[in-house]
């Protein structure tokens, strides 16, 4: 998912927790997230360690044990390993599908596969045979503003991967972290420290830098161009994005629900909601023109959005912040330097700057 995830970018300060008056603690951000997973893990508010670490399950003498995941450090660095494999492949293989003409026109219906995709597999991680977290349910009504903003979310990273270069994609998702904590600060009167505000000028300027360079780049026609049209989409999902992720604190704030108990009533309303959307809002016909590679693809990215949530369940409950933040910046990283890459543009190009003022910014 998504996703896409989605499952926001990383940055140096936190700013979804609801359980935390200061947003000041370094942690993950939603650069780092699956890009067009549709809703990886990333997208939700991460819950506390303990509710993954200490599964309670009734024992006949009325003890509860632990229930321990990722219970060695070799375990946990697969998981973290399986995590960024995926997260970057999802990325590539999305960017890929949406190269095909028929799929930039069925926007909605590859959204609702990935939203189905991740609902079931919560429910599966939710069985009493897994029981990896417990499941919460809530009213549709209630939900319906929450799954609305995140259908949104999910379309508009795809729309955002589809015309953009891959590169400039995740950098712009960096600006996850200045947009929340701006809203947090106009709506809910949070502020941040003076410092962790200083780290957010060069990461604002550098995607300013790129935002600016890379649609009058036209010195390497053979490199992959990023248009204004790239922008606004980038710009907007950021937008969109930030706003989610705000409701998604305050949703867990109101009902008392962990961010994978929210995902576990969001992703079925969201993906049926959208079914409907499907027929006014997408060319299905084209999809018959669809080579069988494609079709596998679109499978393969499925599995790792799957993946995903599955992988980012354990690293929450055996990691802690700084761990998490480390594999945030290599996913980060790994994208947006494969991502120029592949795009074939020279590191002497004038956007690279904005890239290292970026990147820069969400290490330190």
């Amino acid at each position: 998912m998504a996703r896409g995830s989605m499952s926001q970018p990383d940055s140096p300060i936190t700013i979804r927790h609801p359980e935390r008056s200061s947003i000041s603690e370094k942690r993950g951000s939603r650069s780092e997230s699956s890009a067009a997973t549709l809703l990886d893990m990333d997208m939700v508010d991460e819950p506390r360690k303990l509710d993954y670490v200490d599964i309670e399950k009734q024992t006949d003498d009325g003890s509860r044990p632990k229930v321990k995941l990722g219970d060695t450090r070799a375990r946990l660095t697969l998981w973290m390993t399986l995590n960024t494999i995926a997260t970057v492949a999802i990325v590539f293989t999305n960017k890929a599908i949406f190269d095909d003409p028929a799929f930039r026109q069925s926007q909605v219906a590859f959204a609702t596969f990935h939203l189905l995709i991740t609902a079931l597999t919560l429910y599966i991680l939710s069985r009493p045979y897994i029981s990896l977290f417990v499941p919460k349910s809530m009213r549709y009504r209630s939900m319906l503003p929450l799954a609305t903003a995140m259908c949104l979310n999910v379309i508009f990273q795809n729309l955002s991967l589809t015309y953009s270069s891959i590169s400039f994609y995740q950098i712009a998702r960096i600006l996850f972290t200045p947009m929340v904590a701006l809203i947090n600060f106009l709506f809910y009167q949070k502020s941040i420290p003076r410092n962790a505000a200083y780290t957010l000028l060069p990461m604002c300027l550098g995607v300013f830098i790129i935002s600016y360079y890379e649609p009058k780049s036209t010195a390497h026609p053979e490199a992959e161009q990023t248009s204004l049209l790239s922008v606004f989409l980038a710009l907007t999902s950021v937008f969109i994005g930030s706003i989610y992720t705000v409701w998604i604190a305050s949703y867990q704030r109101k009902f008392e629900m962990n961010g994978f108990q929210l995902l576990y009533n969001q992703a079925p309303i969201g993906g049926f909601m959208l079914i409907f959307l499907i027929p006014w809002t997408d060319n299905l016909s084209v999809v018959r023109e669809v080579p069988v590679n494609k079709w596998l693809m679109i499978l393969l990215s499925g599995g790792l959005a799957a993946l995903i949530n599955l992988s980012q369940f354990f690293i929450i409950a055996g990691a802690g912040a700084v761990s998490s933040t480390v594999v945030g910046h290599v996913k980060t990283c790994a994208i947006v330097a494969l991502g120029w890459i592949i795009s074939r543009r020279p590191v002497t190009d004038c956007s690279a700057l904005g890239v290292i003022l970026a990147i820069t910014s969400i290490i330190v």
